[in-house]
C-alpha cells in the first residue's frame, strides 16, 4: 500500500518506497562529495530518534538546530526529532548572542545541535542563562560532545518500538516546528507550524516542479532554518530529487559546475550578484565579442514569455542562446532547467534576462506564517508573467482587502505565534491571515505585490510614498547595491544608498578616472555622485513629483547581516539603518 504523507517525517519513507535514491543527500567533506541513500537516511533518523528517547526527550519538548551551512546531518536530525513527537526549533546562525538567548529561552529548548566552532562559541557564552541540558556538534570539536554520541545511544534497535509508538501518536494537526522570524523590528516571533500546515503546502506545490522525478539533482544553499528552503527540501524529497549542499555561497558556481543541478533556489540578492558578475565580465571584453555580449543582454532585457515578442525576436534569441547565453548556463553547470526565487521582490530585468538565457527564475510569494507558498509562477501552460508572483496555488485562498492588503486563508496558515495570543489575534481574523503586504490581481489572475502596508509613509505635506516601489526601481541600476527610501513626516522623500563598490571600481578602471580605491574615496567622488544622480533621475521619471527622490547620501560600508543592516533573509532593518546613518539622515533633513 502506498504511503500517504500527512506528517513531515512521512516524506523519507515515501521517497524510499517510490524512488529509493542512491543519493538522497550529498555534502562535501574534506574536498569529497559524500552521499547517503534513502535507506541510510531513514536508518540514521531512527537512530537519532532512539538516541533522543534514551536522553529522556518527551513529546512536545523543543530541540534547537543551528548550522552555518546546509548539510546532511541537519535533515537527519530534523526527522529524528519529529519522530519522537518533539519539535525542531531551527535558528539562524548569524543572529546575535542576545537573540540566541531570547529564542532558546522563549522556545524552552532543552537540547541543541550546532554545526561548528563559531556557532558553538556564541551558544557557550549564553548557555548558562538557558534551559539547555547539552549541546551536540556536527563537526568533530575537541572537548565537545559530537552528534555521533546521540547516534551511538540509538544503536540499540530494541527501542524502535517506542519510536513507532511516538510516530503513531503524532497527528497532522500537531505542532511540528517553531520558526523564529528574523524580523525587521523588535524581538523574533515564534511562528507555530503544524505538520499539516507544511505538508499541505508541499502537496499543493508539487505540480509546479517541472523536473524528471527520481532523476534530477538540486543544489541547496539558502539557510535551511528559513521555511522557504526547508519546505523546498521536503518537496524535493517528495519528488525524488537528489539534494546536494553547496559548501558556501562563494563556492556556488564551482559546486554547480561539479554536480550540474537541474534546479536551485535563491533570494533575489543572490541572483543580482550573479547577474552583476556576468555583466562585469562582459565589460572586460573588447571588439565584436563585447558587442555580441551586450546585444544578447539587451535582447534578454526585452524578453516576454510565450513568444509574445514575435517570431523575429525568437529567432534572434535562439542565436543569442547559442553564442552567449550558453556560456552563462555553463557557469552554473549547464543543465539548469529552473531557478526559484522568494523572500523579497525580484527585479523584472533579472526575470527577463535569465529566462531569455534559458534559465528561468520562477518567482513566488509567501511568508513564514503561510508555510510559506501562497503563489508561484510556472513557465508551463501560460503560468508565467514577468513582474508578478504568479497565480495562487491550489488549496490556498487570497483576497485583497479594501486598503489593498493581501489576506490569505487555507490549511497552510500557521497555528499562531508561540506564547502570544494577542499578536496572533492581530493578524488572523475570521480565518484570514493579514500579511501586511499590499497587492492586486491582474485580469488573468496573476498576483502582483505593490508594497507593504507598514512601509508606506506620509510626507509632511500629507502625500503617501511607497518605498519598495522606488527601491526596486533604483536597484535595477548596476551602480546601486542597496537603497532605503526615507522621509516619513519630512518635507520630501530621500534615499540612503549603498553603492555597488565592486562594479564602480570596474567602471573607474574602464573610464581611467583618477579616483582612489577605498569605499570612502568612492562615495566622496563628485564623478561617482554625479553618475549615481543620473540613475536617481532616471528612476524619478517613473513616479509622481511628490514621490521622487529629491536628495540622497551614499553610505561608506557594505550593508550586511553582521553589520545589523539586514535580516538573515536579506531584508532591510529600516530603523537600525536609520540609526546607523543618523548623521547622513540629519545631513539631508536637518542641515
Amino acid at each position: 500500500m502506498a504511503i500517504k504523507v500527512t506528517r513531515l517525517f512521512d516524506f523519507p519513507y515515501y521517497q524510499m518506497e517510490t524512488y529509493n535514491l542512491d543519493k538522497a543527500f550529498t555534502s562535501k567533506t574534506s574536498g569529497e562529495w559524500k552521499s547517503i541513500t534513502s535507506k541510510e537516511y531513514i536508518a540514521q533518523a531512527n537512530q537519532i530518534s532512539r538516541g533522543l528517547i534514551n536522553l529522556g526527550v518527551k513529546p512536545n519538548d523543543k530541540i534547537a538546530v543551528i548550522s552555518s551551512t546546509n548539510r546532511t546531518e541537519w535533515n537527519i536530525c530534523d526527522i529524528g526529532i519529529l519522530q519522537t513527537g518533539a519539535q525542531n526549533v531551527p535558528i539562524y546562525p548569524t543572529i546575535s548572542e542576545e537573540d540566541y538567548e531570547y529564542v532558546l529561552n522563549h522556545s524552552e529548548s532543552i537540547y541543541c545541535f550546532v554545526s561548528d566552532k563559531e556557532v558553538l562559541k556564541k551558544i557557550n557564552k549564553i548557555k548558562t542563562k538557558t534551559k539547555l541540558i547539552k549541546i551536540f556538534t556536527f563537526d568533530d570539536i575537541k572537548g565537545e560532545e559530537s552528534w555521533n554520541k546521540v547516534l551511538e545511544l540509538g544503536k540499540d534497535v530494541s527501542t524502535q518500538i517506542i519510536v513507532e509508538e511516538r510516530k503513531d501518536n503524532v497527528k497532522e494537526d500537531d505542532l511540528a516546528t517553531l520558526i523564529y522570524t528574523s524580523g525587521t523590528t523588535g524581538k523574533p516571533k515564534g511562528v507555530m507550524l503544524s505538520h499539516k500546515n507544511i505538508v499541505s503546502n508541499i502537496l499543493s506545490s508539487k505540480k509546479y516542479v517541472p523536473l524528471d522525478y527520481g532523476n534530477s539533482k538540486a543544489l541547496s544553499f539558502l539557510p535551511i532554518c528559513h521555511i522557504f528552503e526547508r519546505m523546498i527540501l521536503y518537496l524535493y524529497q517528495y519528488c525524488g530529487v537528489s539534494i546536494y549542499f553547496a559548501e558556501s555561497i562563494e563556492k556556488l558556481t564551482e559546486n554547480a559546475q561539479e554536480i550540474k543541478p537541474q534546479v536551485m533556489t535563491a533570494v533575489p540578492r543572490l541572483y543580482e550578484k550573479i547577474y552583476d558578475k556576468i555583466i562585469l565580465k562582459g565589460e572586460t571584453l573588447t571588439g565584436i565579442k563585447k558587442a555580441l555580449f551586450f546585444w544578447a543582454v539587451n535582447l534578454g532585457l526585452r524578453y516576454e514569455p510565450n513568444g509574445a515578442n514575435g517570431w523575429w525576436y525568437e529567432k534572434q534569441l535562439s542565436i543569442a542562446r547559442k553564442l552567449i547565453f550558453s556560456k552563462w548556463q555553463a557557469a552554473l553547470g549547464g543543465e539548469l532547467k529552473l531557478m526559484v526565487s522568494g523572500s523579497a521582490p525580484l527585479q523584472p530585468r533579472l526575470t527577463k534576462v535569465f529566462a531569455a538565457a534559458g534559465m528561468p527564475i520562477m518567482e513566488g510569494y509567501g511568508l513564514s506564517e503561510t508555510s510559506p507558498v501562497v503563489s508561484v509562477n510556472d513557465q508551463r501552460n501560460n503560468g508565467f508573467r514577468v513582474g508578478t508572483v504568479g497565480k495562487v496555488i491550489e488549496g490556498v485562498e487570497v483576497k485583497i482587502a479594501e486598503n489593498g492588503e493581501i489576506l490569505v486563508k487555507g490549511s497552510n496558515i500557521m497555528l499562531g505565534y508561540f506564547k502570544d495570543i494577542e499578536k496572533t489575534e492581530n493578524v488572523i481574523k475570521n480565518g484570514y491571515f493579514h500579511t501586511g503586504d499590499k497587492g492586486e490581481f491582474d485580469e488573468d489572475g496573476f498576483l502582483k505585490i505593490t508594497g507593504r502596508t507598514k512601509e508606506m509613509f506620509k510626507t509632511s505635506g500629507g502625500k503617501y510614498v511607497v518605498p519598495p516601489l522606488l527601491e526596486g526601481e533604483l536597484k535595477q541600476s548596476l551602480f546601486i547595491e542597496q537603497v532605503m527610501v526615507i522621509g516619513e513626516g519630512e518635507k520630501m522623500p530621500a534615499a540612503l544608498i549603498q553603492p555597488n563598490f565592486e562594479f564602480i571600481r570596474e567602471w573607474i578602471d574602464h573610464k581611467k578616472l583618477d579616483i582612489g580605491d577605498s569605499n570612502q574615496d568612492i562615495i566622496s567622488s563628485e564623478k561617482v555622485i554625479k553618475r549615481i544622480q543620473k540613475e536617481v533621475d532616471k528612476c524619478n521619471t517613473n513616479f509622481g513629483n511628490w514621490e521622487q527622490i529629491k536628495r540622497f547620501e551614499l553610505t561608506p560600508d557594505v550593508w550586511s547581516i553582521e553589520g545589523r543592516h539586514l535580516t538573515p533573509t536579506m531584508k532591510m532593518k529600516r530603523e537600525i539603518i536609520k540609526e546607523i546613518y543618523k548623521d547622513l539622515f540629519d545631513k539631508i533633513y536637518r542641515v
